[in-house]
């Protein structure tokens, strides 16, 4: 058999033919896979531009925000600090925005300072008024004290020479020098009231013993702890 009757063999062509048919199959094939790549890259794709979940847009945000921080680092980082201009007219700006801002605060502790020394005036206003009041009270109370004792004592404790008769010398001259009781306890009173923590007065000659005793004993009038001769009118009001 002859090479040309080899080529032309029928066998040998339905060989090129199925070769033919498979290369086309492969071709078809391959075709098809990648339709299907491209259309999963699509749904990749429209997968990726699908709403987040609360936490990867949390996530995906935070991320974010450290990559611009990061990068605005690096931007300063790279840039050099801008020095104040020594301008005289800058300079002047500066210090004028510095005063105001100073004079305003100076301002604020001020209006507070005024505004409570505003109060306490007040204050002090008031507790003199009231003390002014209660000093006017004791005073009045103690006007109508003394005219009251005034009144009973003259009445009822004369001085001893008043109703009597003296016949010596000696005694009429010692008894001219006593002191009535109303002017007793008033010297008493007046001592109590004006120097409250001294109000023991000496006994002096013009005092009479009796009226004395009279005080000490109805307890009127204390005796100092120390020294016998002085007395104190008691502080009834107290």
């Amino acid at each position: 058999m002859s090479v040309s009757q080899q080529d032309l063999d029928p066998d040998s062509t339905t060989d090129i033919e199925d070769v033919t048919d498979t290369k086309e199959e492969l071709i078809k094939k391959c075709e098809e896979m990648w339709k299907d790549m491209e259309e999963c890259q699509n749904k990749l794709s429209l997968v990726g531009t699908e709403t987040l979940t609360d936490s990867n847009a949390q996530l995906s945000l935070l991320i974010m925000q450290v990559k611009s921080l990061t990068a605005e680092l690096s931007q300063w980082q790279r840039e050099t600090p801008e020095i104040i201009s020594l301008n005289e007219e800058v300079l002047v700006t500066l210090g004028k925005e510095e005063f105001q801002n100073l004079r305003h605060d100076l301002e604020l502790v001020l209006s507070t300072i005024q505004s409570k020394n505003e109060k306490l005036k007040e204050d002090l206003e008031r507790i003199f008024n009231e003390l002014k009041t209660k000093l006017h009270d004791i005073k009045e109370y103690k006007e109508k004290l003394l005219i009251t004792l005034s009144e009973f004592l003259e009445d009822h404790f004369p001085l001893p020479d008043r109703n009597v008769k003296k016949k010596k010398k000696n005694v009429q001259e010692s008894t001219a020098q006593l002191i009535t009781l109303n002017e007793m306890v008033e010297i008493l009173l007046n001592r109590l009231f004006d120097v409250p923590h001294d109000p023991y007065v000496k006994i002096s000659d013009s005092f009479w013993p009796p009226y004395v005793e009279l005080l000490l004993r109805n307890g009127i009038a204390l005796r100092h702890p120390e020294d016998p001769t002085q007395i104190r009118l008691e502080a009834f009001h107290q």
